[in-house]
């Protein structure tokens, strides 16, 4: 498969298995703010792990697990008690019970390992991870419980978004929201469980969160984000995966700066959200504004604009480029936009004024430099018979200017 030795398959799949379910389980944390509960979920697995193997006595992947789960849920649990006690914040229940938990795994460790049993060889990789000890047999166990935590999630989905976004309104409706919160934290062990064999506990927090990071930056509705997380989660396991495979490096601490690549680049770049695509269309709107102070001042409705000798220099500059400038002044076609400037600014008067009277059919933010575009024709129309004898929208731009924020004939 894939064109691989059997070892690297059988990684790459795991990876794949921990992608997609991290993903989307974890998207239930990421968008509750409950992200750092992944990360202590995941140290708490650590002492979970050792009394499984204290009790078991030998090193059964199965009732590793199974340890593990049970140690995160108890302090995924026990978090939520401490803060319902309504004396420590959350942030504090969390640095308490992942500290203890995780100390505890440290000196279950620490004892296990002096013991003259063999067969604890290997027990502390799951601090770190050891993708490339995985057996298609666990690859198989993560697979069911990741199936069984995402057939959890497709049946119960009407139930946990609205529980996860307005919990009073799931309250209100009848949905059992304590048991619905406390099924979040579940899913999130599990995805946890899933996750220690192949980037460790340490690193697992990366796994929960960057799929949600990257798939918000991406999308707007929840139904996107679940999916969308769940394949960016996988993306981000075969490619990791794959990558520390051929160099021979560490496959999680791999996986996890694939993720924080995509991560980062999607801050920066995703259309409409990103970091430099906000820097660009605010670059944009700047010059914008300059360009239209110049028109103002050049057609005599503000001859008070504020003159910036560089920022003026590139407006005109600019004009000139455009045709709407010349050594005589505005030309045609610079008085033809100067009048569509004026009449902008003049709907955009009218708006402020009369804006609360508007009879609108939805929520819709007003764009100063298109109203008509941003509202629509009828909420123009509107405005048109509200203000003054109809001034705005019917009559020429130089009856009605705006100067500095008030309207004046």
């Amino acid at each position: 498969m894939f064109g691989l030795p059997y070892t690297d398959t059988v990684v790459v799949l795991g990876a794949l298995v921990l992608g997609v379910t991290s993903g989307v389980l974890g998207t239930f944390a990421v968008l509750r703010q409950r992200s750092l509960v992944g990360d202590a979920v995941a140290h708490s697995t650590l002492p979970g792990v050792c009394v499984a193997f204290l009790v078991a006595g030998v090193k059964d992947v199965p009732g590793l697990l199974v340890g593990a789960a049970a140690a995160g849920l108890v302090a995924a649990l026990l978090m939520v008690g401490i803060e319902r006690t309504g004396r420590i914040k959350p942030d504090t229940a969390i640095g308490v019970v992942l500290s203890g938990f995780f100390s505890l795994g440290v000196v279950l460790l620490t004892h296990i390992a002096s013991t003259a049993d063999a067969d604890q060889a290997g027990l502390e990789k799951y601090l770190f991870g050891q993708a490339a000890g995985l057996l298609e047999s666990d690859v198989v166990v993560m697979a069911v419980l990741g199936g069984l935590g995402l057939l959890v999630v497709g049946v119960l989905r009407r139930a946990l978004t609205t529980t996860l976004f307005d919990p009073s309104y799931a309250g209100s409706v009848g949905l059992p929201v304590r048991a619905l919160e406390v099924l979040m934290t579940g899913l999130l062990v599990v995805a946890v469980v899933i996750g220690v064999r192949v980037v460790g506990a340490i690193l697992m927090v990366a796994m929960l969160v960057v799929p949600t990071v990257v798939a918000r930056q991406l999308a707007d509705r929840f139904v996107l984000v679940l999916p969308l997380a769940g394949v960016v989660g996988a993306v981000v396991g075969i490619t990791g995966s794959l990558a520390a495979t051929r160099s021979e490096l560490p496959t999680g601490p791999v996986i996890v700066l694939v993720g924080f690549a995509l991560a980062l680049l999607a801050v920066l770049l995703a259309p409409g959200r990103g970091v430099l695509w906000r820097a660009a269309r605010l670059a944009a709107r700047r010059r914008r504004v300059l360009r239209d102070a110049v028109l103002a001042r050049e057609s005599g409705a503000a001859p008070d604009a504020p003159v910036r000798s560089l920022s003026d220099r590139l407006a005109r500059l600019s004009l000139r480029r455009a045709g709407l400038l010349d050594d005589t002044g505005l030309t045609p076609a610079g008085q033809r936009a100067a009048d569509e400037l004026a009449q902008r600014r003049a709907l955009w008067s009218a708006w402020l004024e009369h804006g609360a009277l508007v009879e609108l059919p939805d929520a819709r933010e007003p764009d100063p430099t298109d109203l008509r575009g941003s509202l629509g024709d009828d909420a123009v129309e509107q405005l048109r018979r509200l203000s003054t004898g109809g001034a705005v929208a019917g009559a020429s731009p130089s009856v009605l200017v705006v100067d500095r924020g008030r309207r004046v004939r």
